[in-house]
């Protein structure tokens, strides 16, 4: 009887022991992820209060917020997919740990400058053509197109050598690019997007003073774009891989970027008069990304190395990482709160209370995070059964479609709970 009473375990026994294996289990990709993200809130913390002391230019250019998200989504989609693509060859072999240049990495590096170039272009096209059509005021179109493609242009000679250090590195230090790389490249590309969007509005304040010369510089670059792509096309098959599939999908993530900045754009009044809603934003969106992109690249991974079967219904090691991401975003979210909060606070601007951003951000962010886990999951076993690489197809789609709605929901969420109204 003693014996069968032993045996016997509570429901609640159980469950503290699978979660205790789960945890054991998991520990090294829980704490490398988390020190990722916290590392990637301290650069949109950055942003954050970049953005909310960018007042003057949002008002002197009408229409610069629209750019903003798929600018800084654009960073993250291009420098997150060269990442993957780096981490991946580096888990199967093809590229060595040693931190040196070589015909793969060089392909890498040609195609991710070239996609910044086209990718600027059309971010710059789609915000004009979204201000004409929900009648928002909008600076010209030369200088969207200027100003994207310059501010992509610094951002890639800085994101470049940022991207292959930290993934080569990571990997040689034994931890797995695909929890570190992400997150790290994309609080990078929040940090120096802004910066240079401001360099770059500043460049154009010195070659506008003769139009004709602005229009001489239009055209250099319009033809430099379609020269880069065209030889970039060519050059190999890896190039030529590369070029056909992330193309279509990151125009179509620049689409997205463009509308949450839409979206943004709408409730600018609000968000100039809240500022701790304008620092949480690029906290938010960053925050998101990252984590949704940390998925994104362990789910390419395991389904490159055969861990992960591409079923329909998610089982196994798909699961699991859906669970690490829900144990993120629940340590991560009211951090990002009270980072926003408190930065506005320190620098004498009036904030919505700790108690009431926590709850905006914890709540959208498990929000946020429901929804994306069954979009990224079948995003990745599309591709891969679709013999599309996942490395150039998922972070792009799937950081892009975070942006989107990430403002959406934060908005939303922030007027519920605030009963603010735009």
């Amino acid at each position: 009887m003693k014996d069968q009473q032993k045996k016997i375990r509570s429901p609640l026994s159980v469950i503290s022991t699978t979660c205790s294996e789960f945890f054991s289990e998991h520990a090294s990709v829980i704490k490398e992820s988390l020190i990722a993200l916290l590392i990637c809130a301290v650069g949109d913390l950055v942003a954050g209060i970049i953005l909310g002391k960018m007042t003057f230019f949002l008002e002197t250019f009408p229409g610069l917020l629209v750019i903003i998200p798929g600018a800084i989504g654009m960073r993250g989609n291009i420098f997150g997919s060269f990442a993957s693509r780096l981490s991946t060859n580096l888990h199967i072999g093809i590229i060595s740990p040693k931190f040196e240049f070589s015909e793969q990495v060089n392909y890498n590096i040609y195609s991710s400058f070239v996609l910044t170039l086209i990718l600027s272009i059309f971010l710059a096209l789609v915000a004009k053509i979204l201000c004409l059509i929900l009648h928002q005021p909008s600076m010209s179109i030369i200088d969207f197109i200027l100003i994207c493609v310059m501010a992509g242009i610094i951002s890639n000679l800085i994101m470049l050598p940022i991207t292959m250090f930290i993934s080569f590195k990571s990997f040689e230090h034994g931890w797995d690019p695909d929890n570190i790389t992400s997150p790290i490249i994309a609080a990078f590309g929040d940090l120096f997007t802004l910066p240079a969007i401001i360099l770059s509005i500043m460049i154009l304040y010195l070659i506008n003073f003769n139009v004709i010369f602005k229009d001489i510089i239009l055209i250099v670059i319009l033809v430099s774009v379609f020269l880069s792509f065209i030889y970039c096309y060519r050059l190999s098959d890896e190039t030529k891989t590369i070029l056909t599939q992330s193309t279509p999908t990151l125009l179509l993530c620049s689409f997205l970027g463009g509308a949450a900045g839409s979206i943004l754009n709408s409730a600018v009044e609000t968000l100039l008069t809240n500022p701790s809603l304008l620092t949480l934003l690029p906290l938010f969106s960053g925050e998101s990304g990252s984590l949704i992109s940390i998925l994104g690249a362990r789910l390419s991974s395991g389904l490159h190395s055969g861990l992960i079967e591409p079923f329909k219904k998610p089982q196994g090691e798909t699961v699991h990482n859906f669970i690490i991401c829900f144990i993120l975003a629940i340590i991560v979210f009211p951090v990002i709160g009270i980072l926003a909060e408190a930065s506005s606070l320190l620098l004498g601007t009036i904030g919505v209370g700790f108690d009431k951003i926590i709850e905006i951000s914890t709540l959208s962010g498990l929000i946020l995070v429901a929804i994306m886990v069954i979009v990224v999951y079948n995003v990745s076993i599309t591709s891969y059964n679709n013999n599309l690489d996942p490395d150039n197809i998922v972070i792009p789609i799937s950081t892009s479609i975070t942006d989107s709605i990430s403002s959406l929901i934060l908005i939303s969420i922030s007027l519920l709970l605030l009963g603010v109204l735009i």
